[in-house]
């Protein structure tokens, strides 16, 4: 009883699934001399304990039945350690190869190392094919063709034996190897190899039993993972057969007639009944016109067809084509008139497209049931991968012949050294690839067939996990787990890659256009559109010498970012402007990974380079923006709340007044590329666009606020006041352009207790310092603030208290000043505060009967006066936007008038904004409707031009920026920004022209009272 517990845990132990079961095996006769521990552990060593158990001793059965040699045989087998382990990885893995050994139990011999050899898994095509010849007995003659001795169906049974004794090595090492997914390209190298020789040698046969077989020139092209040398251990053979006349005298027919019957033969050879098992069945659909078409053809006949009547996918298929068997020199001028062909099928139409609906038309064939388990065609399985690779090398191969290889791991290793796929995209999918071909094998082994599914039972999927050596797979659970995994990371990396924006723009392009170094290069770019096409070749030049990866990959984008940037308005300065930037990122992996990986960033790139003379400047010292253009959300306008905790988080890392303040500058300046990179894109709309840029100026005197707290504090000790900055003007209307100025008025109350004169110093110290943290000279470019709205202008204090506003707007308040505090709004600093200055103002500028005769004259005058006294010296009046006739000024006077004169009886005119008042002035019947839309319409187009002025030119400063350009070149680059036609850019002058006219006409009977 103990002896029979011990050896039950002892199975147990081994992996033994049915115990009960292995102990009767145990206590078979058969095995009475046979050291049972020894057994044991061989057999629960293999990926299948009981299966292993179970064939060993049918084995050993058929060893004694066939006598003495066999006997002898499996004795050597099992006393060499090595031999050892490879005959139980074969028994526990393979009934389809255990019982072709215990058919032929004397062939175990051929696991043993003198058979095999010191490095099994190096084979080479010529070797495999001589050993294959030398299977059947042949003599070869002085020509190298072999005339077998043996009958037809004794040489037919010779190869066959041949090929599972070199099947049952390769398993046997495969098996045994201590990582099954990196053994796999060896090992299908291997199949590859012998499939080769068995070609060979069927021809061989061939030839010396189908009469004038040699007079006819006959080879084998093998195709799809056989002719890549990525072949399965079961698997339709897919081939094309190519023949020529030798003698001079046989015609055309008559050759076809017998290199047909060639090509039957080797059907026969290969899968016909026989004494030994059938190998594989031989594809040769893959062939001109399919199977309507001929099975074998001359190679003039090949060419014909390939040129004028072959499909996207056919030279797809070809990338693998490899001559395997055969008249050599024939499949040798083969390969070399096709392969051309091979390279120029991308430049086909739509050939990206076509080969991705060929995809899904093969990813749509899998059942719905067997989808989770498909690992060849399914999603997340091998056809990803292989389709992923191959779309790659035909679309870039054109000019890079070093992705011209066909397996599918050395393409993908030739995609990565040159930049086309990232390290780690290639990385991840080449072990994914392994894992999924090493699974494939290992579900083909057991029962010799072909099969793509992995299965559901669990015994069988406990088998497999325990052969997939190397991956740390016990259970069924843990395979289905990892499998799965694997599924879903291949399928995102080949929709990541597979559907990657820059491929049909690359198919699309001539070779000539591709190459980037051809005699036409300068007229190609003069032709469409640079200016410079001389020093724009001397950029891409620059760009595109040199072997590192960057540069690498710089080749594949800039073919298509050159016509990209001619989109723009200026091609010329987008392409100098991509060289300083990818020579100051070059080294930044991240940067050409997002420009090649991106759905967005490198088309919308060079669109911003190319239109946007204030973005190139800007973009250098905050290259990071690159990634904002992967999509919107990164595009879209912040509010000042979120500003504020990005603020925050900045403080949190700083210290000392002037660190504090340049937080909130550089927040400024990144908004302020962020919301001009999205009005370029089109993303944003002009009130968007000014709300925007007023909340960064929010934000930057938000921490100018903070920091000048402190530093007065450190000067004059604590804050003895309440403070608060209000926005006026376009600041306070949130109609912010790039250029403005932040129009402000400091307020401030003592705290209880506190002398009103040291309330004063306080307050107007911290104003000083405030506005000295916004200019002083910095990494972070300045915000003028400008206080001289405030009572007394420069001639009054900086802050004044409330009481003080008060005072003054009760005494000595103009019309002028009632009509600037319409634009009040709190900006930063105590809301409270701000609030009583709001109660405190509103009756001003709101006042309840509205402007008697005398302040409507005044007001009057006054803009009469800065129309004559403030135009630029020079400027053309109807082309300044500004001031200029039917320009903002009319337009927000229009506005302001109406509001004084009825915003108390109509709350809500009580806005800030400009458009918002016409808009509500329209609703009262206050204004004409078509009126306020002229108002609008012109008011919206000049700020735009405003805007798209310092964009397209990156002024920031001066007069012209206020004014529609004469200049054609900065004339077309504003029409550009706008959406204008090539040929109409030149209509936007007039456009504003008209716009500005109707506006004028309204504000002489709206402001002026002119009929």
């Amino acid at each position: 009883m103990n002896r029979i517990e011990s050896q039950h845990a002892q199975l147990i132990r081994a992996g033994f699934m049915d115990t009960d079961k292995a102990q009767r095996l145990l206590a078979d006769p058969n095995l009475s001399d046979v050291d049972q521990s020894w057994l044991i552990k061989h057999a629960g060593d293999s990926a299948d304990p009981d299966l292993a158990l179970l064939a060993y001793l049918r084995l050993l059965e058929s060893a004694r039945i066939h006598g003495k040699a066999a006997m002898d045989a499996l004795y050597v087998t099992c006393e060499e350690e090595t031999a050892c382990r490879r005959l139980f990885a074969i028994l526990g893995m393979s009934s389809a190869l255990g019982d072709y050994l215990i058919a032929h139990p004397a062939n175990v011999h051929i696991l043993q190392d003198y058979k095999i050899g010191s490095y099994p898994l190096e084979t080479t095509l010529v070797s495999e094919q001589e050993a294959a010849v030398a299977a059947v007995h042949g003599v070869v003659n002085n020509n190298g063709d072999a005339v077998s001795t043996l009958s037809c169906d004794d040489a037919i049974a010779a190869v066959r034996a041949h090929y599972w004794y070199r099947m049952i090595q390769l398993a046997a090492v495969d098996l045994t190897e201590p990582h099954a997914g990196e053994t796999m390209p060896q090992v299908a190298r291997c199949v590859s190899d012998v499939i080769g020789g068995v070609f060979q040698a069927g021809l061989a046969v061939a030839r010396a039993h189908i009469s004038r077989a040699q007079d006819v020139g006959f080879t084998v092209i093998a195709m799809g993972k056989t002719g890549a040398r990525e072949v399965n251990y079961i698997s339709d053979v897919d081939v094309i057969y190519v023949a020529r006349a030798i003698d001079p005298e046989l015609d055309d027919a008559s050759m076809l007639n017998i290199a047909t019957q060639i090509a039957n033969f080797l059907q026969k050879l290969v899968s016909m009944p026989a004494s030994e098992p059938a190998l594989w069945e031989i594809d040769p659909n893959l062939r001109p016109e399919g199977k309507d078409g001929p099975l074998v053809r001359t190679l003039d006949s090949h060419i014909a067809y390939y040129k004028r009547w072959a499909q996207d996918w056919e030279f797809q298929a070809l990338l693998k084509a490899r001559p395997i068997a055969g008249d050599c020199e024939l499949g040798a001028n083969y390969i070399c008139a096709l392969q051309p062909m091979v390279w120029q099928a991308s430049e086909r139409p739509n050939f990206v497209e076509d080969s991705r609906a060929m995809r899904r038309r093969v990813e749509d064939l899998v059942p719905k049931k067997d989808a989770d388990n498909e690992l060849k065609l399914g999603r997340g399985g091998l056809r990803d991968v292989e389709f992923t690779v191959q779309l790659l090398q035909l679309v870039h191969g054109r000019l890079d012949e070093n992705l011209r290889v066909r397996p599918t791991l050395d393409g993908l290793r030739a995609l990565s050294e040159g930049g086309y796929v990232s390290r780690n995209s290639a990385q991840e999918l080449s072990q994914s690839y392994k894992f999924l071909r090493a699974l494939e094998h290992r579900i083909q082994l057991y029962r010799f067939r072909r099969s793509h599914l992995v299965p559901n039972s669990e015994q069988e999927l406990r088998r497999i996990a325990r052969a997939l050596q190397g991956y740390d797979l016990a259970t069924a659970e843990d395979l289905k787990h990892y499998f799965h995994k694997v599924q879903r990371r291949v399928r995102e990396l080949h929709l990541e890659i597979y559907y990657r924006p820059l491929l049909p723009e690359v198919a699309k392009l001539s070779t000539e256009d591709i190459s980037l170094n051809s005699q036409a290069a300068q007229a190609r770019l003069a032709a469409i559109g640079y200016r410079d096409p001389v020093g724009a070749l001397n950029h891409i030049r620059a760009l595109t010498s040199g072997i590192s990866r960057t540069v690498m990959i710089q080749r594949q984008l800039l073919p298509v970012m050159i016509g990209w940037f001619a989109e723009g308005a200026e091609p010329d300065q987008g392409l100098r402007s991509f060289r300083i930037i990818s020579e100051q990122m070059g080294s930044t992996s991240w940067y050409m990974r997002t420009l090649r990986d991106s759905a967005l960033c490198a088309e919308r790139l060079a669109r911003l380079l190319a239109s946007s003379r204030y973005i190139t400047q800007a973009l250098p010292s905050l290259p990071e923006s690159i990634t904002w253009l992967d999509g919107e959300s990164q595009l879209v306008a912040r509010s000042f709340s979120e500003l504020e905790r990005e603020l925050e988080s900045l403080l949190s890392r700083r210290e000392g007044s002037q660190e504090i303040a340049l937080a909130g500058r550089y927040l400024r300046r990144k908004e302020l590329l962020r919301i001009a990179m999205a009005q370029v894109l089109g993303l944003a709309d002009g009130s968007t666009t000014q709300r925007a840029i007023s909340y960064a100026a929010d934000i930057a005197i938000e921490a100018a606020l903070r920091a000048a707290r402190a530093k007065t504090s450190d000067e004059l000790g604590e804050v003895p006041i309440h403070f608060a900055v209000i926005a006026m003007g376009r600041f306070g209307g949130q109609e912010l352009s790039y250029a403005s100025d932040a129009d402000v008025i400091f307020i401030h109350e003592a705290l209880p207790g506190v002398e009103q004169e040291t309330a004063d110093v306080f307050a107007n110290s911290l104003a000083r310092n405030l506005i000295a943290l916004l200019n002083f000279t910095a990494q972070e470019p300045v915000l003028p603030v400008d206080a001289d709205l405030r009572p007394e202008g420069k001639n009054g204090p900086l802050s004044r208290s409330i009481s003080s506003c008060r005072a003054y707007y009760d005494r000595w308040v103009d019309t002028w000043e009632k009509q600037a505090l319409l634009r009040a709004r709190y900006c930063v600093g105590s809301h409270e505060l701000a609030q009583k200055f709001f109660a405190m103002i509103d009756p001003l500028r709101y006042p309840e009967d509205g402007l008697d005769a005398a302040q409507l004259r005044e007001i009057r005058m006054l803009k009469a006066r800065m129309e004559r006294e403030r135009m630029p010296r020079g400027v053309d009046p109807t082309r300044q936007v500004k001031l200029g006739r039917g320009g903002l000024s009319d337009v927000e006077w229009c506005a302001q008038l109406l509001q004084l004169n009825h915003a108390h009886q109509f709350p809500q005119l009580r806005s800030t904004d400009t458009i918002s008042v016409l808009k509500e002035a329209a609703s009262q019947q206050l204004l004409d409707h078509d009126d306020a839309r002229k108002l609008i319409c012109a008011w919206e187009l000049a700020s735009q031009l405003r805007d798209l002025n310092v964009l397209g030119t990156g002024r920031t400063q001066g007069a012209k920026i206020d004014v529609v350009p004469h200049e054609s070149t900065e004339l077309g680059i504003i029409a550009a920004l706008l959406g204008y036609p090539l040929d109409k850019r030149h209509d936007v002058a007039e456009d504003y022209l008209r716009a500005a006219r109707q506006a004028r006409k309204v504000c002489e009977r709206v402001f002026y009272g002119e009929d």
